[in-house]
């Protein structure tokens, strides 16, 4: 109000008056006011001003506006937070982002230790590393899990996440390129995709984005695509193990989906995240294919393997084979856009993953996965004997629930909003009392 502003602003310039009686000049002074009105004095509301939003002249990039709601797990993690503020006590058994929870081995944070002690020395010290990764890694990272398969040390780059990298392949694709995934996948290949450009316009009775090649990958087809019935594209992006179908792709069936790809002059984005859960004789990296260093491309990461979700490490094999329509080399616009974008991987993480494949870290890495491995079994053992459909499990950390709600042509997450959801914690009471009373630790998956 106007007089109450002009009131306070009087009172605030001198305030210091107020502290004490003997601030007051005490001398008697006479005034004379002449007075026109004696009436109570109104206060008379001054009209609000409309606040102006001050906007720039850059258009938002419209394929973001194509993207659904949020990312898929900040989304989970919302609602989860939400209801335990609503339920503070209530114990809640997380199907969303699959984080690890177990410690990392001793032999793998004592080198990351190590490491970053050495930092405060004038020995130890080192800035900027090689943005591929240092040459000792990335030597390891061959010989541990390409040995025979004819990829070389400076094939490899060494990145903060397999995540991470494969949004740099997108942008190394640019926003002409068209794309396939699996269908169930997980959600960064679409949603980087969508971001770059690449697609069309989300279709909600269908919830898929047009312009996208969805490869249905079902019971009924072993979790594998019915490559006569794909279209081409540029671009096919393939996890096995299969995060979240937990679905593992047979040498034969690898075999058909390179030359699938080399029929139609394709380029695989295979993501081998999970492949040191392997139990069956299947390949655990597309190059074990003849002839996929002239097709692929892999990524994978340390997260599943020693708990690096937090620390981040992961790796991106671009043989030098691989070559764009014009005989370029795919290697060299790739490391373009890792020097242009990156200043490499953080320098005590990669001690951390040089400890990881050590004999020792081996050891320990494989002592964790046989942890997760065993919580896995006892989910599917829960699931099977309350009598549903289970899949996925032996060759990952991630089970394949089939809910009868699925007949409907419902998606998990319209599933999860509405009442129905009550089925799926029926479905693991038997597992959370068992975890609740201690008897069994509970972990989820994880994710690149």
């Amino acid at each position: 109000m106007a007089l109450m502003h002009h009131l306070s602003t009087s009172i605030s310039s001198s305030s210091s008056a107020f502290l004490g009686q003997n601030a007051f000049n005490s001398r008697t002074q006479k005034v004379s006011v002449p007075v026109k009105n004696r009436g109570i004095p109104r206060c008379v509301a001054t009209p609000p001003t409309e606040k102006t939003v001050y906007k720039t002249k850059v258009s938002r990039n419209e394929n973001m506006a194509k993207l659904q709601a949020g990312y898929l797990f900040p989304e989970v993690a919302r609602r989860r937070a939400a209801h335990l503020l609503k339920y503070p006590d209530a114990q809640v058994i997380s199907l969303g982002i699959g984080d690890t929870t177990e410690p990392i081995p001793e032999v793998i944070t004592a080198a990351m230790e190590k490491r970053s002690h050495a930092l405060s020395t004038l020995e130890g010290y080192s800035g900027y590393g090689a943005e591929q990764g240092e040459k000792q890694l990335r030597a390891a990272i061959a010989s541990t899990f390409y040995r025979d398969l004819g990829i070389a040390e400076d094939d490899i780059f060494v990145s903060d996440g397999a995540k991470c990298d494969i949004s740099r392949l997108q942008v190394l694709f640019g926003s002409r390129v068209t794309m396939a995934v699996q269908d169930p996948s997980y959600p960064a290949y679409v949603d980087s995709s969508v971001i770059m450009g690449q697609t069309g316009q989300f279709q909600k009775d269908e919830e898929k984005y047009g312009k996208i090649e969805y490869m249905k990958c079902t019971p009924e087809n072993g979790f594998f695509p019915d490559l006569s019935t794909v279209a081409r594209t540029d671009v096919i992006f393939f996890c096995s193990p299969n995060n979240p179908t937990g679905a593992a792709a047979t040498r034969e069936q690898l075999t058909r989906l390179v030359q699938f790809a080399k029929d139609n002059g394709s380029i695989i984005v295979y993501d081998s995240a999970y492949a040191l859960y392997m139990s069956d004789d299947n390949p655990r990296s597309i190059f074990e294919i003849p002839g996929a260093k002239e097709i692929a491309i892999e990524t994978s990461s340390f997260s599943k393997y020693a708990g690096f979700t937090g620390v981040r490490l992961g790796w991106t094999v671009v043989p030098k084979e691989l070559l764009f329509s014009d005989g370029f080399p795919i290697a060299k616009d790739f490391n373009r856009i890792v020097c242009t974008c990156f200043n490499g991987a953080s320098n005590i993480p990669q001690a951390g993953g040089l400890a990881c494949l050590s004999p020792e870290g081996l050891k320990a890495m494989y002592g964790v996965i046989d942890f997760y491995k065993e919580n896995t079994n006892i989910i599917m053992d829960t699931f099977t004997s309350l009598g549903f459909n289970v899949y996925g499990g032996k060759n990952a950390p991630y089970v394949w629930v089939h809910f009868l709600v699925e007949a409907r042509g419902m998606c998990s997450v319209r599933f999860l909003r509405r009442p129905t959801w009550l089925l799926l914690l029926a479905a693991v009471l038997d597992l959370a009392v068992k975890v609740l009373l201690g008897l069994v630790p509970l972990v989820t998956g994880a994710m690149s």
